[in-house]
Parts: C-alpha cells; sequence; structure tokens
C-alpha cells in the first residue's frame, strides 16, 4: 500500500509539503495561477506518476526479454475536449479528458519490439488504476473512527 500525506505551507497561497516517509517534494501552482511557482501542480504531479511507472513498466519488460533498449523517454499532456456524437439523429456533446503518452525508446529494437513495448506501457500499474474502477473516497481524519489507518 502505498500512502503520502499533504499539507499546506503555511505563509503560502497554494504551496504544499508532500511527504511519503521516506522524503518531501514541494507541490505548487504557477504564478499565473496565483501560486508562487515553486513546484509541480496537481496535473503535472498526476503525468509525472504516470509517466514514471510507464518507463519503469517498460524497461523491467524489456529488461526481462533481453532487449536492447538504450532509453525511454515519456512526454505526457492531459487536454480536456468536448467531443460531438451523433446518436439517433441527435448530436450529443460530451466532456472528455484525455492523458497523451508520446513515449520514445532508444534502442536497437525492431518494429515487432516496439508495438509489444507500447502495448505493455499501457499495462502499468498507475494507468491500470487510472482506468480502472477507482474508488476515492474522503473522511473526515478528526474522527478517529472514520481515519485511514484504522
Amino acid at each position: 500500500m502505498a500512502a503520502v500525506t499533504v499539507t499546506h505551507v503555511p505563509g503560502t497561497t497554494y504551496q504544499t509539503r508532500i511527504d511519503t516517509g521516506d522524503l518531501a517534494i514541494i507541490g505548487d501552482e504557477p504564478v499565473e495561477a496565483g501560486g508562487d511557482g515553486l513546484g509541480p501542480n496537481p496535473y503535472e504531479l498526476l503525468l509525472a506518476s504516470l509517466g514514471h511507472c510507464t518507463v519503469l513498466t517498460i524497461l523491467l519488460y524489456a529488461r526481462r526479454k533481453n532487449w536492447s533498449v538504450a532509453g525511454v523517454s515519456v512526454q505526457l499532456k492531459h487536454e480536456r475536449l468536448v467531443v460531438e456524437e451523433e446518436l439517433d439523429g441527435e448530436l450529443i456533446r460530451r466532456k472528455v479528458e484525455r492523458i497523451v503518452q508520446e513515449i520514445a525508446l532508444q534502442g536497437e529494437l525492431d518494429d515487432e519490439q516496439r508495438a509489444r513495448l507500447l502495448e505493455i506501457a499501457g499495462k502499468c500499474p498507475v494507468h491500470r488504476t487510472i482506468t480502472g474502477d477507482l474508488e476515492i473516497i474522503e473522511v473526515d481524519a478528526t474522527s478517529p473512527a472514520l481515519s485511514i489507518g484504522a
């Protein structure tokens, strides 16, 4: 089980301390959004989490297969779109959130290996969590019976 604690940094507008138990990083909002721009924003952290997991999943799979992967890099973008579809002659608009991963594989790989590694990228644990049956439950930490550790 993974766990982090995120706490507002007093005296700042949006900075948070993100503590994993072993290390801490600062989250923030960009200056143009009212923050100090001293750390990644929540969507950048989400993309970083997915990208990190994708790189590791590809590397682990390639190493297990003894494929020559010299490096992997993933550029991620989060988009909010309005998609129009026609259903029974009626135009329907719906909002879609999309993450695009542009995956660069370095090394001597044939087309079949590259295709397999791109397929494996979609099987990383964070990808499965985000796209799977995810529940997010908010509980009042001041109520001992409902705390996460209980």
